[in-house]
Order: structure tokens, then C-alpha cells, then sequence
């Protein structure tokens, strides 16, 4: 299943994903049961038996909600991830419609600082 949601997640991001640039490093990696994207090394994008999720900005997400998304937990009484969503279906299966929302990711998680503490 991990190598399913890897390949698929690397198809997707080979139809949606505008040119980037050569400073920014796309790649799909295991994540857990499923795969997830990094943009230069951070994290972006999942999909996992949960669905694809999205890492977004707080009125990126509001308005996905709007549209059917939900909030993310990996596991039933898991933590919500607070900075991310679960696509609704209709919307993950039309690239062209999802495309602005992965790049709008890619963008969001680029110029995200890191929240851990220095110790």
C-alpha cells in the first residue's frame, strides 16, 4: 500500500504542480501507512487510507471546510494536525481543480519556520 500512495502521489504531482524553479526540490518519501510530499525538505502533502491532506494556511483551509474538507487525524482519537486538511474526494480527483491548492501548499509549507523549540 505505501509503494501505491507513494506512486500515486508522485503521478499527481507530475500533472499539478507548476514550475517551481530549480531551488525547490520536489519529492515523495514513506510517511507512516501511506507516502507524503516534501518541498525542499518539508512536508506539504499526505496520503494516506485517511485521504490526501493538505498543508495550509488558516483561510485556505476555512474555505476548503466549506467545500467538504475535514480536519486531519491520523489515527480515530488521534490529534487533530491543526495546520492541515483532509481533501474531499470529488476535489482530489480533478487535478486541475486540486492544482491551486497544491501549489498554494508548496508555497505555504516553504515559508513555514520550524515551530520546535531550540534546545
Amino acid at each position: 500500500m505505501v509503494e501505491s500512495h507513494r506512486d500515486a502521489l508522485r503521478s499527481l504531482l507530475e500533472r499539478v504542480t507548476v514550475d517551481l524553479g530549480p531551488s525547490t526540490a520536489i519529492e515523495c518519501k514513506h510517511f507512516f501507512s501511506g507516502a507524503a510530499a516534501y518541498a525542499n525538505g518539508r512536508i506539504f502533502m499526505t496520503l494516506t487510507t485517511v485521504g490526501l491532506a493538505l498543508k495550509l494556511p488558516e483561510e485556505s483551509r476555512a474555505a476548503l471546510i466549506e467545500r467538504g474538507a475535514g480536519p486531519l487525524r491520523y489515527f480515530p482519537r488521534g490529534p487533530i494536525k491543526k495546520d492541515y486538511v483532509v481533501i474531499p474526494r470529488r476535489l482530489a480527483e480533478d487535478p486541475v481543480a486540486l492544482a491551486p491548492w497544491i501549489n498554494a501548499s508548496i508555497r505555504f509549507s516553504l515559508g513555514v519556520t520550524s515551530r520546535r523549540k531550540k534546545r
